[in-house]
């Protein structure tokens, strides 16, 4: 279905299922760049199966790094250790991922040769001066396009540094301590709000030795990584639009298992309860520093949902599955997001465009949106995803609440992160005899 340009969604009024989503996309970033530059074979279960994440093995490939996948996916990794890599004899091509391209920059920065990154269309109007700011305050000198990609990433020898994120952002802070293990002395990164942990939790798990303490990390340079055996858990930001689903339409219910319970990730649980869903999250074990267990979400009401800027950092890749909750009666309203702006598209005008054509209630701010308040269902419409995975999912999850079918434009993007998202997505509307989904 991932290859399908245009995706027929049929209206549900409820969801009743048990599934699992595929291995969280961060996670499998970090855990296969550090195994690259650890010492001996790194076996990944669970790698996650989306194109952003194949776009980081294609580049570690280029860098010299034998990659071995299984059809189980499980990807099996040889670190070359931090002076092993090798020049690649072409651009590395990122794809759409900018984390690849923002979270390898770090690797590179430390390395005795020029690397250029590139990508496609999308990806090179994606900013880059947050990454390039500290890794030239490092010692390296990166060339862009205005900011943008490509870049051309020149390493040197690195020195650790105390850097203030101007903004939230786990890629840039990733970025910078990944720089950190190459550098000389110390390096620290202090945050104006707390981000996504999983680089943290990734390097103590390949046995580096690090202070965290609440939005200060600090790292000693010069460390050597070991291999690790590692089990993905799966994507909770995958996850959010089943569970979003659930709350969407009374009476359904959505049991996702083992997926990823990391707190810097969950705080959708909380704007789900908020918005009158039942959810329940319970922890079955933790690996390498990554909680994982199972979260049912029941649908209850309709509420109405705010997001202030001070929640936004833990939400920014589950706002787009949050927009839909403002489809079938309740209003979500979030502020401080202009960040959404820069993201594969501009997250804020697609919405709210979207929404538009599928008859949802829909405004657009500076730095957010406000969806929803009519207390009619939307008639349905056709709603273009603009090469952006979320916002392929936003749109087919609130198109469920519609009256009539709907057409999602662009559905191929979901290959970015979850290939299977609209063969799932029509298991779970599937109506039964009496009319209900499954």
């Amino acid at each position: 279905m991932s290859h399908v340009s245009s995706v027929a969604v049929v209206p549900a009024r409820r969801v009743h299922a048990r599934l699992r989503v595929p291995g969280d996309k961060s996670i499998s970033h970090r855990y296969a760049l550090l195994a690259a530059v650890a010492e001996g074979a790194s076996r990944l279960a669970n790698y996650s199966p989306g194109a952003d994440c194949q776009s980081t093995l294609s580049c570690l490939a280029q860098l010299g790094v034998a990659i071995a996948r299984g059809e189980d996916g499980t990807v099996t990794i040889l670190g070359r250790g931090r002076a092993g890599l090798r020049s690649a004899a072409a651009p590395l091509d990122c794809g759409n991922s900018g984390t690849t391209m923002r979270l390898l920059s770090g690797i590179l920065a430390g390395l005795p040769f020029p690397s250029r990154l590139a990508g496609d269309a999308s990806l090179s109007r994606r900013p880059m001066r947050r990454v390039i700011e500290p890794l030239e305050l490092m010692g390296a000198r990166v060339e862009s396009t205005g900011g943008r990609p490509p870049l051309t990433v020149h390493g040197a020898q690195l020195h650790g540094i105390e850097y203030r994120l101007p903004i939230p952002s786990a890629q840039v802070k990733s970025a910078i301590l990944l720089a950190g293990l190459a550098a000389e002395g110390t390096t620290t990164v202090i945050e104006p709000a707390q981000t996504r942990d999983h680089t943290e939790q990734a390097l103590v798990a390949f046995g580096v030795e690090m202070t965290p303490g609440g939005l200060k990390v600090v790292l000693e340079g010069g460390q050597r990584l070991t291999a690790r055996a590692l089990a993905v858990p799966g994507d909770f930001s995958s996850a959010a639009f089943w569970m979003v689903a659930a709350a969407l339409l009374p009476g359904s219910r959505i049991e996702i298992e083992d997926v990823g319970l990391n707190p810097t990730r969950t705080a959708l649980v909380g704007v789900l309860r908020r918005y009158g869903a039942r959810v329940t999250a319970t922890r079955a074990d933790s690996t390498a520093g990554e909680p994982r267990g199972s979260i049912i979400v029941e649908g209850d009401r309709a509420g109405s949902v705010d997001i202030g800027p001070e929640e936004v950092p833990g939400l920014i890749d589950e706002l787009p599955a949050l927009a839909a909750l403002g489809a079938a009666g309740g209003t979500v309203r979030v502020r401080g997001a202009g960040e959404l702006r820069v993201k594969e598209s501009d997250r804020i005008a697609v919405l709210v465009a979207g929404f538009r054509d599928l008859g949802i209630e829909a405004e657009e701010h500076e730095d957010g949106f406000t969806i929803g308040g009519s207390a009619r269902p939307p008639a349905g419409g056709v709603a273009h995803a603009h090469d952006d995975h979320r916002m392929a999912m936003a749109f087919a999850i609130a198109a469920l609440s519609a009256r009539g079918p709907s057409t999602i434009e662009g559905a191929e993007a979901v290959a970015v992160s979850y290939p299977d998202f609209f063969a799932v997505l029509g298991r779970l509307a599937a109506p039964d005899r009496t009319g209900a989904a499954r």
